[in-house]
């Protein structure tokens, strides 16, 4: 899958409801002082298998090249969900041989106790060099590109 056409959307859900189908939920987000609603169906993947509560900060990646309805509050149809930590970021990227975002906007400093994983949880036991990665970290340099030590790392495997 290409992720570069993938959007991030982050809050705090406030409410959750059944979607079009028994297979589907509406999350409802407070993102930046409004509201924002992200569709998880049954092939969206979440992260760590956690279940959505109200209350619990979540970021949900979504493709800008599916069609989205013209509607408010926004709707967008999530393929990647993940809950955060207070203060945790998260970055979706391709981070190449010096592991530098495709931006130039953060440099990666992978360290003892930086947890790298594939998707379905499992150790990854090769460098994360020239991939997709799903990024976690707190704090950065104020140095450009910023740089950090991630807490954990998603490699998000081309099969």
């Amino acid at each position: 899958m290409a992720y570069e056409t993938f959007e991030k959307v982050e809050g705090i859900i406030q409410g959750i409801n059944r979607g079009d189908s028994c297979c589907s939920m509406t999350v409802s987000l407070i993102s930046d002082s409004n509201i924002v609603n992200v569709i998880v169906t049954g092939e969206t993947t979440i992260i760590d298998n956690v279940r959505l509560r109200p209350g619990m900060r979540i970021a949900a990646f979504y493709d800008t090249n599916l069609p989205t309805p013209a509607v408010y509050p926004p709707q967008y149809r999530a393929e990647i969900v993940t809950s955060l930590r207070r203060g945790q970021q998260v970055m979706l990227d391709y981070f190449d041989d010096s592991l530098t975002s495709a931006d130039q906007s953060l440099k990666l400093n992978i360290g003892p106790m930086t947890d790298v994983v594939m998707l379905n949880g499992q150790q990854y036991v090769c460098s994360p060099e020239n991939t997709e990665l799903l990024v976690y970290y707190t704090a950065t340099t104020f140095s450009i590109p910023a740089q950090t030590t991630p807490q954990k790392v998603v490699v998000l495997c081309q099969y």
